[in-house]
C-alpha cells in the first residue's frame, strides 16, 4: 500500500529546499510517497526544466534522484545527511510532453555511516530512463539533531 510521506519541515522559517519545498517558486516541489521498501516520487516535466527541445535535462533528472535518495535516508533511516557519491546511466531520454514521470528508490545496504541507495527513473509510458547510484554519508543523531532533522512518518 502507496501512502503519501509526511514533510516535517513544511513552515519551517528559512526552509526552501530546490528539491522538496512546496512553497518555493523556482524548486521541483516533489512529494514522496512510501510503498513497501521503496520511496516514490511522481513528477511533472515542465519545458523550464529542458535540455534539448522537449527532453527533460540531464542535470535535473541527477537532481530528482539525488533528492529521491535523500528522502530514503530520511524515512528509512530515520536520520540527515548529504550526498557523498552519485553515479547517474542515462539509458533513454525523456520527452517532457509525455506526462509525469515515476521516480523509485532504495537502500540497498549500509556500511557504517555510508547508505548505497539505488534510483531508477521511469517515464510515463513506464520505461526505465535512468538508473542512478547514490552513495549517502549520514549523519548519527547528534549531527542529524544539529542539522535540524526531525523524524518522517506517514501521513494519515
Amino acid at each position: 500500500m502507496i501512502r503519501k510521506i509526511h514533510n516535517g519541515w513544511n513552515g519551517t522559517p528559512g526552509y526552501n529546499c530546490f528539491g522538496c519545498c512546496a512553497t518555493n517558486p523556482e524548486g521541483l516541489r516533489m512529494e514522496f510517497y512510501e510503498d513497501g521498501d521503496e520511496i516514490v516520487s511522481f513528477w511533472q516535466p515542465t519545458s523550464n526544466k529542458q535540455g534539448w527541445i522537449n527532453i527533460l535535462h540531464g542535470g535535473i533528472q541527477a537532481t530528482l534522484a539525488d533528492e529521491i535518495a535523500s528522502w530514503v535516508v530520511f524515512r528509512k533511516l530515520q536520520t540527515s545527511g548529504v550526498t557523498a557519491q552519485l553515479n547517474v546511466r542515462y539509458r533513454k531520454s525523456i520527452d517532457i510532453r509525455d506526462g509525469k514521470i515515476t521516480l523509485r528508490a532504495k537502500l540497498l545496504g549500509r556500511r557504517r555511516n555510508l547508505a548505497d541507495i539505488e534510483v531508477k527513473i521511469f517515464d510515463a509510458h513506464g520505461e526505465l530512463c535512468t538508473e542512478v547510484a547514490v552513495v549517502y554519508f549520514t549523519s548519527n543523531e547528534k549531527q542529524a539533531k544539529e542539522m535540524g532533522f526531525v523524524p518522517f512518518e506517514l501521513e494519515e
